[in-house]
């Protein structure tokens, strides 16, 4: 595999689902591949974020990531608005990309549909901006949810469209990675769907021993099984999905036993279930509280990040400006 460029979002938290799913498989492929990994705080501007909080925010992102296993010895960890050659090559993309298009994106017209109040030109370009942070580093690979593969087609169409307009072989149509294989997917504790910070169903990795718990115990389920063997309501279901993931198997073989044969007690599954996770979950909360507060190592993994990245940008930049005229006197 060559070039992998993968963007973390800087008001994100990460949960069991960000972590069983993309981020173990990151960890993975940092050693396999040529890596980088940016917080995309510039992508956050078009919320209007509090200014207060979005620096607080690129900490907490960082630190989480760092603690759950990404390594800045291995793969180029940075900040987004650390590289302003991602912000010049964005303007310059822009220059081929076309409003309809633009305004035709899925994720548009919902942000339309439910912030009419605030529809700036930011998130507008919004996908000029990801194809400039997957263009920068001319990455042959990025891994993106289903969410993001519109955004990801156009930069393709973009890369496209550059090379045919100036008679180039410069910049690769990126491709979609899935790692391979099958995504974990981890569902919510509200019975449906999979778990995410704005559905309010996660499990968080800076959560508390007590706050997992508590989570836990309020988990939605049904008042149990009346027939031995009985197909398992969509609640119960996550449960024992999660209970998969975190706990060991013969755990999993016990309420799995118990709940064919109806003497299940969710009390007791749920019990287990918070132990494990917190036994889980609190090595890295540990880790994340530690590096969160080491503002020495922390500024340290920015700069090698941003000084490696750009040296990738650089090239990228002076490349892009010969091939559009752009030359100095």
């Amino acid at each position: 595999m060559d070039i992998v460029l993968s963007g973390i979002r800087s008001t994100g938290q990460l949960h069991l689902g960000n972590y069983f799913g993309a981020l173990r498989n990151f960890v993975r492929m940092q050693h396999d591949a040529h890596c980088f990994f940016f917080i995309a705080d510039y992508h956050s501007l078009t919320t209007h974020p509090d200014p207060a909080l979005l620096h607080e925010n690129v900490r907490n992102a960082l630190s989480e990531y760092l603690a759950a296993g990404l390594d800045p010895n291995v793969a180029t960890i940075y900040v987004q608005s650390d590289l302003p050659q991602t912000a010049e090559l964005s303007l310059l993309l822009s220059m081929h990309a076309y409003v309809g298009e633009l305004e035709r994106t899925a994720s548009f017209k919902e942000k339309v549909r439910k912030h009419s109040d605030n529809v700036n030109a930011g998130l507008l370009c919004y996908p000029v901006l990801m194809a400039a942070d997957i263009l920068i580093h001319r990455a042959d690979n990025v891994p993106v949810g289903k969410d993001q593969e519109q955004h990801l087609e156009l930069t393709r169409r973009f890369a496209r469209r550059f090379n045919t307009l100036y008679g180039v072989e410069y910049f690769p149509e990126s491709e979609a990675y899935n790692f391979g294989t099958e995504l974990v997917r981890v569902p919510g504790l509200d019975g449906s769907g999979k778990m995410g910070k704005s559905e309010g169903n996660g499990v968080f990795l800076a959560d508390s021993d007590e706050a997992i718990r508590k989570k836990v115990m309020r988990a939605v389920t049904d008042s149990g099984p009346t027939v031995p063997n009985s197909p398992m309501a969509e609640p119960i279901a996550n449960l024992f999905t999660i209970l998969k993931i975190v706990s060991k198997p013969e755990t999993v073989a016990y309420f799995t036993d118990e709940y064919n044969n109806c003497r299940i007690r969710y009390g007791d599954l749920k019990k287990h279930l918070a132990d494990d996770i917190v036994a889980v979950v609190a090595p890295i909360r540990e880790r994340i509280e530690a590096i969160r507060s080491n503002d020495n190592y922390l500024r340290e993994v920015v700069g090698d990040g941003a000084q490696k990245a750009r040296r990738s940008a650089d090239a990228t930049v002076a490349d892009v400006r010969e091939i559009m005229g752009i030359k100095r006197f």
